[in-house]
Formats: structure tokens, C-alpha cells, sequence
């Protein structure tokens, strides 16, 4: 995950970012906007409102992408921290764990991201599916 400060062309932070269960192993490869589907979902979204839930400081997301994230407020998919991923997890098991659908971050960086993006910055989760390049609306609109 990278988040960029448009405005002054500056990367504030690189770090590593958990995908859905549902979406693939070490990569993900497969995408969804069901709910339960435990996938992740591509496209635009806008942040919104901070709250500490179990997961600790996590951050709310709006999907703007119609048909590929529209029901992310429904499906309580949020930006988070956790134990799963970062550099030492990847050295202990080998590969990140995965979130239900959620973007999750490693808990040592998670605070500060959530802090620096909260309340109306773009969130973009991109692969390069074909289908959605095709049609989704914010890009194609």
C-alpha cells in the first residue's frame, strides 16, 4: 500500500497490506462486492469516519465504483490494523495473512495511516482485471 500526498508529491507511507481471504493466497486474483463473500473488492472508495472497534483505530470506506465496491458500507469493509501482516509475520510464516475482505495493515503503522487518510482522501485497490478496466464507471466516466 502506498499513500501519496498529491499536493506536495511526496510518498508519506509504503507499507505491506492484507486482502481477503476469499480473494487469493499470496496474491490476490479474485474479487467480489457480495456481502460474506470474504473477498476484496477493487476500484475508488473515499474514507470516512474513524472508530475503534476490535481491530483497534480502523477507518470506514465508501465505495464509489458501482457494481465492484458500492456495498462496502454494508459489508463493514474497512481499513484496519492486525497481527497478520508486515515484515515479521512474513518472516515467521512465510506469507500475510488474509482479512475478511478488508484492507488490513500491520498494527505498527496502521494508527498513523488511518490518521493521515481519514475523512475524504481516495482509497484505489487496483489489479489489473480486464473487466473492471472495461467498465468501471469512475474510470470510464
Amino acid at each position: 500500500m502506498y499513500v501519496i500526498d498529491l499536493r506536495h508529491k511526496r510518498l508519506l507511507y509504503r507499507t505491506y497490506v492484507a486482502h481477503g481471504q476469499n480473494s487469493g493466497s499470496e496474491f490476490a486474483d479474485s474479487f467480489s462486492n457480495e456481502p460474506e463473500s470474504f473477498k476484496s473488492s477493487l476500484g475508488f472508495y473515499v474514507t470516512k469516519t474513524t472508530y475503534l472497534g476490535r481491530n483497534g483505530l480502523s477507518l470506514r470506506l465508501n465505495g464509489v465504483d458501482n457494481g465492484y465496491n458500492d456495498k462496502a458500507l454494508k459489508r463493514n469493509i474497512v481499513l484496519h490494523g492486525c497481527a497478520y501482516v508486515g515484515e515479521e509475520y512474513l518472516q515467521n510464516f512465510g506469507a500475510s495473512g488474509t482479512s475478511l475482505g478488508c484492507p488490513a495493515l500491520p498494527l505498527a503503522i496502521s494508527s498513523q495511516v488511518i490518521r493521515a487518510v481519514k475523512n475524504g482522501s481516495c482509497l484505489f485497490i487496483y489489479h489489473p482485471t480486464q473487466e473492471y478496466l472495461d467498465h468501471s464507471t469512475v474510470i470510464n466516466d
